[in-house]
């Protein structure tokens, strides 16, 4: 159904359903039951989605931002040992260690996908 067809059976225009599905405003109160019978699902089912779609978007960012930040950590690790190799001034135990939080790090990111 595109937005022109659902605005006719509502009574609005086919801004005002672009602007719903975007989240920049809400149908009114009064228009969710008929809203709910045009598209075949419940009021409550019309309600709960939105609901839990805006929760999973939240979660998928959320899981983003943190597997960038251990990817970050782990490249800084990395750079770290190398650059201190080259200068001498780094342990082999202090290496391995660096290294091994950067490993950690990545395996980390493949258990967030």
């Amino acid at each position: 159904m595109t937005q022109l067809e659902l605005a006719e059976q509502m009574g609005v225009t086919d801004k005002a359903v672009s602007k719903w599905e975007r989240d920049l405003s809400f149908p009114d109160v009064n228009s969710i039951p008929k809203l709910a019978e045009i598209l075949d699902v419940t009021v409550d089912e019309l309600m709960q989605t939105k609901v839990e779609e805006k929760g999973n978007v939240n979660d998928n960012k959320m899981t983003e931002i943190i597997a960038l930040a251990l990817k970050g950590v782990s490249l800084a690790m990395g750079i770290a040992v190398v650059v201190l190799s080259f200068l001498n001034e780094i342990e082999m135990n202090s290496a391995i260690s660096m290294l091994g939080i950067g490993l950690a790090c990545l395996a980390i990111t493949q258990f967030l996908r």
